[in-house]
């Protein structure tokens, strides 16, 4: 079956970058528009950035614009989220999903229907 399969979490200090990474497996993967989501404790999960199966749309909650870039490489079968300048309220587990359609549009409100086992990330104050 399909396999989402995050990396790069860990725990950094305030203003600082990680990069995860989530690589797909037996997935149609440049046919896919992907995903990344998070959860915080006590929190529903949350939508942070998507793009779209040719990388020519991308999408960012508010609250991470500017801040975080979202990039796919189709040979890797791999997406890729860059988070700058973190903050405390960044800490979550991130997810990686998986809509496996060649849609452009309103990629913040479709299903994703595959998803990684996630990875947590911990920004200190």
């Amino acid at each position: 079956q399909v396999q989402l399969v995050e990396s790069g979490g860990g725990l950094v200090q305030a203003g600082g970058s990680l990069r995860l990474s989530c690589v797909a497996s037996r997935l149609p993967f440049s046919s896919a528009a992907m995903g990344w989501f998070r959860q915080a404790p006590g929190k529903e999960r949350e939508f942070v950035t998507a793009i779209s199966w040719s990388a020519i749309k991308t999408y960012y909650a508010d609250s991470v614009k500017g801040r975080f870039t979202i990039s796919r490489d189709n040979a890797k079968n791999t997406v890729y989220l860059q988070m700058n300048s973190l903050k405390p309220e960044d800490t979550a587990v991130y997810y990686c999903a998986a809509h496996p359609y060649k849609t452009q549009t309103g990629l913040m409100n479709v299903s994703y229907r595959y998803w990684g086992q996630g990875t947590q990330v911990t920004v200190s104050s």
